[in-house]
């Protein structure tokens, strides 16, 4: 009779197992790549012209550069998106999931090295560089704490709670938007 209790304790000890370590698994973050971030039915980019020194060529409707900024003003002018007439093509099924994903920072909101808002953006310059990236490669990120930046080229990775929330700022339309629980650098 001993041996018996034993295997039930056993087996119930096991089923309660199997009851919990799922539930601790799905709290953890998903881990999220760029492509991950643009839906399986969203058309091809095609590929745009690259520099000489590898950067994207501009766009402009008339093939004509585009008017000089007084100096100062650069960062202050939003610049054309591909895909800017038209709502973001984002992944629905990521709303509300706790997400982490690597990638560089744009400050937005900082106070001397402390940065509360940014866009994270799948390559160092994008946002910077004219145009920048379609808004389903842009996370508008908030962290209520802020983080210390180590450098502006040093990347990081995010985790938090990921929503489908367009967020237009100065600079570039984010499609997603995430409330940062941790902003951590990332060995490269």
């Amino acid at each position: 009779m001993g041996l018996r209790n034993k295997l039930l304790q056993g087996a119930v000890v096991l089923a309660l197992l199997a009851g919990v370590v799922p539930a601790v698994a799905s709290d953890s973050p998903q881990m999220l790549k760029w492509a991950d971030l643009i839906p399986k039915t969203a058309p091809a980019q095609p590929s745009k012209a690259k520099t000489f020194f590898g950067g994207s060529t501009p766009v402009h409707g008339d093939d004509a550069a585009p008017p000089p900024l007084a100096e100062g003003n650069f960062m202050s002018v939003k610049r054309r998106q591909p895909g800017s007439d038209r709502p973001p093509e984002v992944v629905a099924d990521l709303d509300g999931k706790s997400v982490s994903i690597g990638g560089y920072v744009v400050p937005l909101d900082f106070d001397a090295t402390t940065v509360k808002e940014f866009l994270l953006v799948p390559f160092v310059g994008a946002c910077i560089h004219v145009p920048p990236p379609p808004a389903n490669q842009i996370i508008y990120v908030k962290s209520d704490k802020g983080f210390e930046v180590g450098g502006m080229f040093d990347p990081v990775t995010v985790t938090g709670k990921l929503t489908t929330a367009v967020a237009s700022t100065g600079l570039a339309d984010a499609g997603y938007t995430i409330a940062a629980d941790s902003v951590q650098p990332r060995t490269k």
